[in-house]
């Protein structure tokens, strides 16, 4: 019996992760909105606090979020296109600058290249791989439509929501901690989250027009969004930009806007980040790793901009339950 449990739970476990991925289109716009939603609801409570009308105080939180995504969808649609125009031009350089460094590696002897290996290199590829990473980042914010929508809703909701908490409360005396727990350490994570990747974003952007980095917009866009995945996020979206430096500055520029990504990366990402987060996610480093391997498996690359969130949402419910804390241990980073 207890084995076919088992095999229940993980052929019930299969069933929901195939559903979600072939949902991914439905499932990835619903998440974000309500991850926004739980970001921006306690901006209407401080407005209230203000003796703001809530339909006033609603109205300019929705105006406001509407003129952030208008911004971000402007900036990445024109940079975009100008990307895709000039396309064949960087084509072309790209060719010219692999061809120069491999004239100069033979010419010192350091390293010996043949034909075979400069056919092998594909500048066709390469460009097309990085379009679809920037049009794949982009599709995030294509979708802002209904994603507007769906936090419209749930924010006119938000009070609703607070009662059913208070009513399941007084039936099961631990829901109102759980729920309280789980949105408070979401709340700081997307909080903290966001004002970081807004942070690199900008700071990057300063010094890609300081550099004279073409769409130095785009790539700051691409910096802000892209921080929102751990780890191999800010490697993603440094690509792009020092490929494009490559092209247009010389070596020595490009080595310094390199520095400056790894400064800036290394400062917010392990240093500025963890001192406000603290351990209260609690989630290992290896469980972050895989999280954005699962999730950006089943959901595509809106999985891994969801992914902590999402694993931390996990951890928190199979805590909860005495059969599945030890689940929760597992995805801890102590065991207690």
């Amino acid at each position: 019996m207890k084995y076919q449990l088992i095999l229940i739970s993980i052929a019930s476990f299969v069933i929901i992760v195939a559903g979600l991925s072939a949902a991914s289109s439905i499932v990835v716009p619903f998440l974000l909105a309500v991850f926004i939603a739980i970001i921006v609801s306690p901006m209407l409570d401080f407005m209230a606090r203000l003796k703001i009308r809530r339909t006033l105080a609603f109205v300019v939180i929705i105006s406001a979020f509407a003129l952030v995504l208008w911004f971000l969808g402007n900036v990445i649609a024109t940079a975009l296109n100008g990307f895709s125009a000039a396309l064949p031009e960087y084509q072309v350089k790209l060719s010219n600058f692999i061809d120069e460094a491999i004239a100069w590696l033979n010419s010192y002897e350091i390293i010996k290249i043949n034909s075979f290996v400069i056919d092998s290199i594909d500048t066709n590829k390469i460009f097309s791989t990085t379009s679809t990473i920037l049009r794949q980042t982009s599709e995030i914010v294509t979708k802002s439509f209904l994603v507007f929508l769906l936090v419209i809703f749930m924010l006119v909701e938000t009070q609703v929501f607070k009662d059913k908490v208070e009513y399941f409360s007084k039936k099961h005396s631990q829901t109102h901690d759980i729920v309280n727990n789980f949105i408070s350490n979401l709340k700081r994570y997307l909080a903290i989250k966001t004002i970081s990747s807004i942070a690199t974003g900008l700071i990057l952007w300063g010094f890609l027009v300081y550099f004279n980095i073409p769409y130095a917009p785009l790539w700051g866009v691409v910096a802000f969004i892209l921080n929102y995945i751990p780890t191999i996020g800010s490697i993603i979206a440094a690509v792009p930009a020092i490929l494009m430096s490559l092209l247009v500055n010389d070596f020595g520029d490009t080595l310094w806007l390199s520095l400056v990504y790894l400064v800036v990366n290394i400062a917010i990402g392990n240093f500025i980040e963890p001192k406000f987060l603290g351990s209260g996610l609690g989630i290992s480093t290896l469980v972050v790793i895989l999280s954005l391997l699962f999730w950006g498996f089943v959901l595509g690359i809106g999985g891994m901009f969801l992914a902590v969130p999402l694993t931390m949402s996990i951890k928190i419910a199979l805590n909860e339950n005495p059969k599945t804390k030890f689940l929760a241990i597992l995805l801890s980073n102590k065991a207690d």
